[in-house]
């Protein structure tokens, strides 16, 4: 499917080709966008680069077709076996299919705003368990026990199949409603020897392996001896944040997601963590208000997404004083750009590495 879906843009490199494409990339926008004398150390492979995605969003075309958006439209491209997929998430997607072909349910389509079914959202933990997540246009649909028994005949690990409602016009996947049809509505995954509560909406790194050598490489950067403030910018369902406090004296995570903070509650409660303490709101009104209330913290964390740092953001920051930032980066285009504005205020970048989270696409991590 490389060549129609485009999803996996590198998937004609041998990896290792792949590898060197990708530190490239990165070592080009710390130099050309961010001004940067600095040498991308190196970037970590995965052991595995296939089947690692812990969560799959597969979107339905109008004629029921379910699989993955053609590069830079919304065809749908069926697809039955993906190669960066879990086998689960797939078998998911094509009992989904399967129930919507055998009752007749009709498939949302984005043109006219009609039709039913809109996404299909599976979520992968360790174990093999598996959650998951129909988007469809209106509160209900027609035989929604036979969807459940469609999809835990199809993959039986599955703890929970829900319904989210999404009657919004636009590409965003995911409503603010959910209903559980069967089982429970969150699936438990460990990572870095800690245990995590997902719920559908929460952010969650989707390679789990790579997840580990990424967060071992921020702390490494972080050099944390026990004694320090840190403050964990963007910090989702408490990952980063939980992994940093068993080695710091007290941890601040801040997050706008009001269900992700939740979950990091939770998640801080179940490991026995009592060092570390959440606050839900926007990144940079929470760095503003932390600032203003006299915080000096000895390192600060940002993991944003994609659009990289607001310039807010960053002069709170900043204006902390931490003597250690630790970037992590999803887009090193917005991360060039970013790095060269801290400069403006005085931190001058160190240390870079590239971790490979998303073999096969274009993607790459920059700590």
């Amino acid at each position: 499917y490389a060549g129609k879906c485009g999803g996996c843009a590198y998937r004609h490199l041998t990896y290792p080709e792949e590898l060197w494409a990708k530190r490239q990339r990165v070592q080009d926008a710390l130099t050309r966008i961010g001004g940067l004398e600095l040498t991308v150390e190196e970037i970590l492979g995965a052991k595995n680069p296939e089947h690692y995605r812990n969560k799959s969003q597969y979107p339905v075309g109008a004629d029921g077709s379910i699989g993955f958006f053609q590069a830079r439209t919304h065809k749908v491209v069926p697809i039955r076996r993906c190669l960066i997929q879990t086998e689960a998430a797939d078998r998911t997607a094509q009992a989904v299919g399967e129930w919507m072909r055998r009752y007749k349910i009709s498939a949302y389509d984005e043109t006219t705003g009609k039709g039913l079914v809109r996404h299909v959202c599976v979520r992968v933990n360790r174990k093999g368990e598996s959650l998951c997540c129909v988007v469809v246009n209106g509160n209900k649909v027609p035989r929604e026990p036979e969807l459940a028994a469609y999809v835990t005949a199809a993959v039986p690990h599955t703890v929970g199949v829900l319904l989210n409602s999404n009657t919004r016009r636009g590409n965003v996947v995911l409503g603010d409603k959910y209903r559980t049809l069967f089982g429970r509505n969150y699936l438990m995954d460990t990572l870095c020897g800690l245990e995590f509560k997902l719920s559908m909406p929460s952010f969650y790194q989707v390679n789990r392996d790579q997840a580990e050598v990424l967060y071992g490489k921020a702390l490494e950067f972080a050099g944390l001896t026990g004694n320090e403030t840190v403050l964990d910018l963007y910090c989702g369902i408490g990952t980063i944040t939980l992994c940093l406090a068993k080695a710091a004296k007290r941890v601040i995570g801040a997050e706008i997601v009001p269900p992700a903070i939740r979950d990091a509650k939770e998640n801080a409660l179940r490991n026995h963590i009592e060092n570390a303490e959440f606050f839900c709101g926007d990144a940079a009104d929470i760095a503003a208000k932390l600032e203003s209330d006299g915080l000096r913290p000895d390192v600060v964390t940002v993991d944003p997404p994609r659009k990289g740092l607001a310039p807010e953001v960053i002069a709170s920051v900043a204006a902390m004083g931490p003597e250690k930032v630790v970037y992590v980066s999803c887009d090193p285009a917005t991360l060039g750009r970013d790095v060269k504005i801290f400069r403006e205020f005085g931190y001058e970048a160190k240390r870079a590495a590239a971790v490979d989270m998303f073999p096969g696409t274009a993607h790459v991590e920059t700590v």
